[in-house]
C-alpha cells in the first residue's frame, strides 16, 4: 500500500513586497513511495529539491495538486489538511530530517534527540536515545550540553539522531550527510537501510553520490517539475 503520493503538486511564492511579484517553484510535481522504499530527488542547486520535503512535511503550502500520506486506515491530504491535523501528522507518522538542527536553545542533547519519542526522564526513552547518540559518534560528555555549542558536524549528528530515532511510516532527509565524515555517512547509510528494512519510506536529499547510489531504489529528477515560466 502505497504510503506518499504526490499527484499535481505545485508551489508558487507571492512577493508581498514587490507588488504581488508571483515566483514559481515547482510545477506537477508527481511521483509515488512505497514502503520501505528509499526516493531520491535529484537536481541542481535551486531546482526545488528542498521546497518539494517542505511541501510534504507541510511546512510549505503547495498551491495546487495533492500530496497524499497514509495514516493507518486513513489518507490525509497535506495539501488541505487543518493545522491540528497537519501536528498529527508530523508526531506520529513523518519525521524530518532538515539541513540544520532546529531546537529550543538551552536544551540538552540528549533531551533533543529523546523528544519526539517522549521524556528523556522516561528510561527506555533515555536509553533509545543514548543509543543512537552513541552510533553517531557523538561524545558522552557533551549530551548534556545543548547543541548550540556543538560544532556543525556535531549538531548535524544530533539532528539525524533525533530525525531517525521514532519509528515513523515516513522519513524526510534533507541533505543529511553534508557535513559529515566518511566514518560518520557510512553510518546514516546503515541507519536508512534498517529504516528501509523496517518498511519506512524515505525521501531523501544528497549530494554525495556514493551515498546516493548506496540509499537510493529510485531517482526523481526535479528538473523534469520546473515550471515552463521559470525554466
Amino acid at each position: 500500500m502505497t504510503a506518499l503520493a504526490l499527484c499535481g503538486a505545485e508551489k508558487t511564492f507571492t512577493m508581498h513586497l514587490r507588488g504581488g511579484l508571483r515566483l514559481p517553484v515547482v510545477a506537477d510535481v508527481s511521483f509515488t513511495v512505497e514502503p520501505g522504499e528509499c526516493i531520491v530527488l535529484a537536481g541542481p542547486s535551486g531546482a526545488g529539491k528542498s521546497s518539494i520535503l517542505k511541501m510534504i512535511y507541510g511546512t510549505y503550502r503547495c498551491d495546487r495538486g495533492a500530496i497524499l500520506v497514509r495514516d493507518g486506515d486513513d489518507t490525509v491530504d497535506v495539501a488541505t489538511a487543518p493545522p491540528r491535523r497537519m501536528l498529527s501528522l508530523r508526531r506520529r507518522v513523518i519525521a524530518n530530517v532538515t539541513q540544520f538542527l532546529r531546537v529550543v536553545p538551552r536544551v540538552a542533547a540528549l533531551d533533543v534527540v529523546a523528544e519526539p519519542v517522549g521524556a528523556s526522564a522516561d528510561p527506555a526513552v533515555r536509553r533509545a536515545a543514548e543509543t543512537m547518540l552513541r552510533r553517531l559518534d557523538v561524545p558522552e560528555r557533551l549530551w548534556g550540553l545543548p547543541p548550540a555549542t556543538f560544532s556543525g558536524g556535531e549538531q548535524q549528528r544530533v539532528n539525524i539522531a533525533r530525525g531517525f530515532l521514532p519509528a515513523r511510516p515516513i522519513l524526510l532527509l534533507d541533505e543529511p550527510t553534508a557535513s559529515l565524515d566518511a566514518k560518520n555517512r557510512a553510518r546514516v547509510v546503515e541507519l536508512i537501510g534498517e529504516k528501509k528494512r523496517q518498511g519506512t519510506a524515505v525521501v531523501a536529499v544528497v549530494h554525495d553520490d556514493d551515498v546516493r547510489e548506496r540509499i537510493a531504489d529510485r531517482v526523481v529528477d526535479v528538473t523534469a517539475f520546473i515550471p515552463k515560466s521559470a525554466a
